[in-house]
């Protein structure tokens, strides 16, 4: 079965060589009367240090509510694949990937967390999230940032 506007889903995988959002792709919500939430884990990402060059590895926990527009699951994995052989610091990556995100879907409640590997005997752990604003989502964005705890909820 294809699903319009999605061309990657059968199709033969093609890997960008830099940072591609253009990859990105989103279908109907068929639930949009619903509040429910989606995760993401992607125990296998990696980007490159943007000073030295050295590879830097990653979990990304993605969960959203979505509202009209739901991410494409193959899209979502060309897409950090694309990080790959890109420069960019641990907190980059996740507000990048986040409003990348936020820009492909509009959903009513995102939150993005990397839980990236030690280098120099030092853990990063950034996490970043929105709420619709003018709506409950973004009240329940700030309770959440403000009670964010990575040490609790990602050993």
């Amino acid at each position: 079965m294809k699903i319009e506007g999605l061309s990657h889903l059968g199709a033969k995988t093609e890997y960008k060589d830099d940072y591609a959002p253009e990859v990105l792709e989103a279908f109907e919500n068929k639930h949009q009367g619903n509040d429910y939430w989606v995760t993401f884990n992607c125990p296998e990402f990696t980007s490159l240090c943007p000073i030295t060059g050295q590879p830097d590895f990653a979990t990304i926990h993605i969960n959203y509510i979505p509202d009209v527009k739901m991410v494409e699951s193959k899209s979502l994995k060309l897409y950090m694949f694309s990080f790959r052989n890109h420069g960019a610091f641990h907190e980059d990556c996740v507000n990048i990937i986040m409003k990348d995100l936020i820009k492909l879907m509009d959903p009513k409640y995102i939150e993005v967390v990397g839980i990236f590997t030690p280098r120099g005997g030092i853990s990063i752990y950034p996490y970043c999230n929105y709420g619709r604003l003018g709506t409950k989502y973004e009240m329940a964005a700030r309770e959440r940032l403000l009670s964010h705890n990575p040490q609790q909820t990602y050993k």
